[in-house]
């Protein structure tokens, strides 16, 4: 979520009032803002999707709640020391949080353990261990609306009777000791992106907050007119006409057996009648492809963990393959390629296959991920139900991403186009009159180049190294990953570098390379590419041949507040993951809304991004989805490319022989034995054809005004990545609400009777 102090004074119209009020005070409000910690509750794109995604709800008035949990540690700090990643603990409640407010008197039960009782009456779950989960509030204000919505997050308490209801012979002191065991549940986030590590906490984690939400939900709907009660009986035929609920990865996939688990085993539904209503409840996002990302939990662990909920997954399954016999009578590869249930070696269950037949509903997040999906991660189920997979093209909040950290930027815009398009970001379509308008071009540059001497200034006091703020700034900032492609980066780097030496006289751009992001700890690979690219950057940033043409920086303990100084300071975004890898990226999208330019692959959106501002005026290179696939085909021999390249072969040599590293010439060992011979992403097919187009990018750049003219055409552009486009389009095509921007009354206003009606639907 990062901040929320800025945020909530621009979306409720007070900034500039604060500001004076601060002022008045004798106080710097800027310095205010940097005392707040970052909510770090998420590991990179997911989360801040849904953190974007929150925001715009709320500002088209959609009834809508964010559930999640209240980690004690978030992601964790990252700390550089002598070139390598090392953690710390993300201790962000140590100064208590004011924007929370805990809520007791909403607090549910938890189950976990325990064993199933089959009788004529149904299946009971008993001999349970139960950790309670405390609610704490936090209100997500619309911009400008008068709507405040709430995303509640989930806390781990033990009841008071833990371990000590149970013939406990009286160890109290170690029984209430052992509290701490159950309130672990919520003690911290597993910091992985885009990787699966099966551990119990971890399924804990993502059941408990599906329970509680489940439960929360359920007694809001009881609560309403339409949970009609008919005999204390509630019908709950109007359920998915009034909760819709979507699944943001298959993280909370274990909501489909828990919403099963309630209406069947304490309800009483029909099993039938259950499952209807579950389906058309739930829908689900698919966020990657790579196969080590997918949940695939033992079902050894889920029978220990929730023995009722791995015989509803049977029963699932059961029915399901039953359905595709019965289509596909004698296809058995057919069933076991659907089946929710993986044999051979330890037996697990596919949450995603769960996700899928379980919801009404199924997406990607960007035009080409969503092909991808439908035709191979999950071809059978889309031949099956073609009708279910859709595409939801990501977007970013234009109020954090555009007015908060950028206003000098938002206020040109706004002085030429008008405001409105802060709620319309379609409207920056009307900047292309602008294009050829001398005035507006330079007040465009004017802007960037501010912004970019306030972050080389940040830069200069954080990093002591002197930084030329006419240089181009280059910037790859995002999780440490082989697909996002650093190393690939960092060739470049070493290339530009090699070029200088060769001919110091010959015209070179300046260019300050950044590069930041978290590696996950237990990611060996990532983190010897944040310590490749730190040693390049001690020998690169000290050679006095290369003075102030070249200068390196990893960028230490990259988060949301630090995305929002470096974004608006950008000239050069780098996209460049190997294509088919990267679901869609919103990072990309925050560089384009902010006047950079972008380098990068036909990947994830960046599709879009070229399709709407003209190929012509990004930087696209290299391979496409059908060429990886077809050098998948013929086989990647990385060899190749390093004998026919000179410049590849001088830089992964220099990696090699410890030219980078001299007091241990073998640090790089390993990173070079990948490249060779398992690099996944194929680095070197991709390398000559990223080094042309970069020469493509500083060619541009000696023009300031092509430069400049191409920058506002990017903007004019930038409309559709609004998050207020795809929450339309969720609600209208998947929740079937429909959003409403009807301005609520503030609360000093008295309101008509008329306008206390709820809008029918709700998304949770």
């Amino acid at each position: 979520m990062g901040r929320t102090l800025q945020n909530t004074m621009i979306n409720l119209g007070l900034q500039n009032a604060c500001d004076e009020a601060v002022y008045q005070l004798g106080l710097d409000m800027e310095e205010l803002e940097e005392i707040e910690e970052d909510a770090g509750l998420g590991n990179g794109g997911l989360g801040r999707l849904a953190a974007c995604f929150l925001d715009s709800m709320a500002t088209l008035g959609l009834a809508a709640y964010g559930y999640g949990i209240r980690y004690e540690y978030g992601i964790f700090n990252q700390k550089i020391r002598d070139g390598w990643q090392v953690e710390e603990a993300d201790d962000w409640l140590r100064h208590g949080n004011p924007w929370e407010k805990a809520r007791p008197e909403y607090m549910l039960p938890v189950h976990f353990y325990g064993r199933v009782e089959h009788s004529a009456s149904g299946a009971k779950w008993v001999d349970t261990q139960v950790v309670l989960a405390l609610p704490y509030d936090t209100p997500v204000p619309g911009y400008m609306n008068n709507t405040v919505n709430t995303m509640r997050l989930w806390s781990a308490r033990a009841p008071n009777d833990f371990n000590l209801r149970d013939f406990n012979v009286g160890d109290y002191i170690q029984a209430v000791l052992d509290r701490n065991l159950a309130e672990n549940i919520s003690r911290v986030l597993y910091p992985n992106d885009n990787f699966f590590e099966g551990k119990e906490l971890r399924l804990k984690q993502e059941y408990f907050v599906v329970a509680a939400t489940l439960q929360d939900i359920i007694r809001r709907f009881k609560a309403s007119k339409f949970g009609s009660t008919e005999s204390i009986r509630t019908v709950f035929d109007s359920f998915p006409d009034q909760v819709a609920i979507q699944l943001n990865d298959t993280h909370p996939a274990m909501a489909i057996p828990e919403l099963m688990r309630i209406f069947v085993d304490i309800e009483k539904l029909p099993w039938d009648k259950a499952w209807d209503i579950t389906k058309r409840t739930f829908a689900y996002t698919n966020h990657t492809v790579l196969p080590e990302a997918l949940e695939r939990w033992p079902v050894d662990l889920v029978e220990k963990l929730l023995p009722r909920h791995l015989e509803i997954i049977y029963e699932i399954n059961q029915r399901h393959l039953d359905h595709i016999a019965s289509l596909f009578p004698n296809d058995v590869d057919r069933l076991r390629r659907m089946s929710l249930i993986e044999e051979g070696g330890i037996k697990r269950i596919n949450m995603a296959h769960l996700c899928i037949v379980g919801s009404h509903a199924v997406n990607g997040v960007a035009k080409i991920h969503s092909e991808i999906v439908k035709t191979q991660v999950f071809e059978d189920f889309a031949a099956l139900e073609p009708e279910k997979f859709q595409n939801k093209t990501n977007g970013i909040t234009p109020r954090r991403w555009l007015l908060l950290c950028n206003p000098g930027l938002a206020e040109l815009i706004a002085e030429k186009i008008g405001e409105d398009y802060v709620r319309d970001l379609s409207q920056l379509t009307k900047l292309h009159e602008f294009v050829d308008d001398d005035l507006f071009i330079r007040e465009v540059a004017k802007v960037k180049q501010e912004n970019k001497v306030k972050f080389a200034l940040y830069l200069e006091k954080e990093y002591k190294v002197k930084i030329n703020p006419s240089s181009m700034f280059d910037v790859h900032v995002k999780r440490i990953h082989e697909y996002k492609r650093q190393l690939m980066n960092c060739l470049h780097i070493i290339t530009m570098y090699n070029r200088i030496r060769r001919d110091p006289a010959k015209l070179f751009v300046p260019r300050t390379v950044i590069i930041g992001g978290k590696a996950a700890p237990g990611y060996h690979m990532a983190k010897m590419i944040i310590k490749l690219i730190n040693a390049v950057a001690q020998v690169v940033n000290n050679d006095p041949m290369v003075g102030s043409k070249l200068k390196v920086i990893f960028l230490e303990n990259y988060r949301v507040s630090l995305a929002e100084k470096v974004i608006p300071a950008t000239d050069l975004s780098e996209q460049i993951s190997t294509a088919g890898t990267e679901a869609s990226g919103t990072g990309n999208m925050k560089f384009m809304l902010n006047g950079a330019l972008t380098i990068g692959t036909m990947d994830g959106a960046n599709v879009e991004m070229a399709e709407e501002a003209g190929e012509e005026n990004l930087f696209i290179f290299g391979m496409r989805v059908e060429d990886v696939t077809e050098l998948d085909k013929k086989g990647y021999d990385a060899q190749l490319y390093y004998d026919r390249l000179p410049e590849l072969k001088q830089a992964v040599d220099q990696i090699k022989s410890g030219f980078f590293s001299p007091k241990d010439p073998n640090l790089f060992s390993d990173v070079v034995n990948m490249l060779f011979h398992h690099d996944r992403f194929k680095v070197f097919a991709d390398y000559e054809a990223y080094v042309k187009c970069q020469e493509k990018v500083s060619e541009l750049y000696l023009n300031s005004k092509a430069w400049t003219k191409m920058v506002i055409r990017n903007i004019a552009a930038a409309g559709k990545f609004s998050s207020d486009r795809t929450i339309k389009e969720y609600a209208r095509d998947i929740w079937h609400v429909e959003p409403s921007d009807l301005k609520i009354p503030p609360p000093n206003e008295p309101r008509d009777a008329g306008q206390d009606k709820t809008p029918n639907g709700t998304a949770a």
